[in-house]
């Protein structure tokens, strides 16, 4: 994917990030052995529901791993004003999980896979724990 980064504003890069994030989660989940389809789409929520995102931006900030760059891709994500919450989620946690997904499209564009798959395997283990 060729896009010029300055083109795409933080909603798309969350977009984005969604997608190639939930990718990652599905090849774990599958990997792990968890074979059954309903049973891989129960297990994918705990790491991809928006609270779990929230929770993942929080650790990962709190635990100062975020380059600056990296950190202010996140808060442009987070700052976006998205057109709709989800009921289920507060505001706060909705736009921490969207700037969590602006960060991973972010390394996708970029092609920084190696850091996107540190990231990600980072996510992983602090779900699971």
């Amino acid at each position: 994917m060729s896009v010029n980064l300055n083109d795409l504003n933080s909603l798309t890069l969350a977009y984005l990030g969604d997608a190639v994030y939930e990718l990652y989660i599905r090849e774990y989940l599958i990997e792990s052995g968890n074979g059954k389809p309903n049973k891989l789409h129960d297990k994918a929520i705990q790491y991809v529901s928006a609270e779990a995102q929230a929770s993942i931006i929080h650790f990962l900030l709190d635990s100062h791993i975020l380059t600056d760059q990296e950190e202010r891709i996140m808060k442009r994500g987070r700052n976006a004003k998205s057109v709709s919450v989800p009921k289920n989620i507060s505001v706060q946690n909705y736009r921490y999980s969207t700037g969590f997904e602006a960060l991973i499209g972010y390394l996708y564009i970029q092609k920084d896979k190696e850091r996107l798959q540190e990231l990600i395997q980072l996510s992983i283990e602090f779900i699971n724990n």
